[in-house]
């Protein structure tokens, strides 16, 4: 089978382009009509050696990677790539294979489907990975914000005051990164929680704003930075 990439345009432009590495041909073929079908362009590899080959000619916005190749592993392909490449992965993986998910995500690896697998379920988990891969170069190009004494890097989720590093949970770096990056924008509780990819109800983006603003306020209880817009949601004011 020739390797081919299919470009498809949508009403919103180019979709995503996506390199497929498979060596089950009949499995390659039907993930590349699927993946085509749902309106993504689709390039194929039926190993690690022919997907290097594609990637030294071409980028690409994800690569759909089978755990079992010939020769080099899928694992082995993850871990090098990623010591290169910020190209999100998804690994294909059969239920069996506990350990090569564990070190897939290890490697690098953003997600895994394991086989068998529905193939709405694939399309999912790709548009996931690509909505995050998205919120992470649009916090690339947000520069440092100041808040008062304190500098905050969406780029890096990482706040500071002069030389000392102050600690951000995971959540609470997430949810300020989200508020840095729509800068002076209303954002409802229910879009922090789809931007900062919080677990939970609207009360727990309440209880993170609380916790933030102990960090960053001088008085939390009249905060000049995280404020709240009644009936609306949260805004973050910066200094110049």
């Amino acid at each position: 089978m020739t390797d081919t990439s299919f470009l498809v345009a949508g009403a919103a432009g180019i979709e995503p382009h996506l390199l497929v590495v498979e060596d089950d041909e009949r499995l390659r073929g039907r993930l590349r009509r699927y993946l085509v079908e749902q309106g993504f362009v689709v390039t194929v590899a039926g190993s690690a050696a022919q997907a290097r080959t594609q990637l030294a000619s071409m980028q690409v916005d994800l690569i759909v990677l089978d755990v079992m190749l010939p020769g080099e592993s899928g694992i082995e392909l993850t871990r090098d790539l990623r010591s290169r490449l910020r190209t999100p992965i998804l690994l294909l993986t059969a239920r069996s294979e506990t350990e090569a998910r564990i070190s897939g995500l290890e490697a690098g690896a953003d997600d895994y489907v394991t086989k068998p697998f529905e193939p709405r379920e694939l399309v999912l988990r790709i548009r996931g990975i690509l909505r995050r891969a998205s919120g992470r170069m649009a916090q690339d190009q947000v520069g440092p914000v100041r808040l008062g004494a304190f500098l905050f890097d969406p780029a890096r989720c990482e706040l500071r005051r002069g030389e000392e590093r102050i600690h951000l949970t995971g959540t609470e770096a997430n949810l300020l990164a989200a508020l840095a990056l729509h800068g002076g924008a209303v954002l409802s509780r229910d879009e922090l929680t789809r931007l900062a990819q919080i677990n939970g109800s609207e009360r727990t983006v309440d209880v993170q704003v609380t916790r933030i603003r102990r960090k960053i306020e001088d008085d939390p209880r009249a905060p000049r930075y995280l404020l709240t817009v009644r009936g609306e949601g949260y805004v973050l004011r910066t200094d110049p």
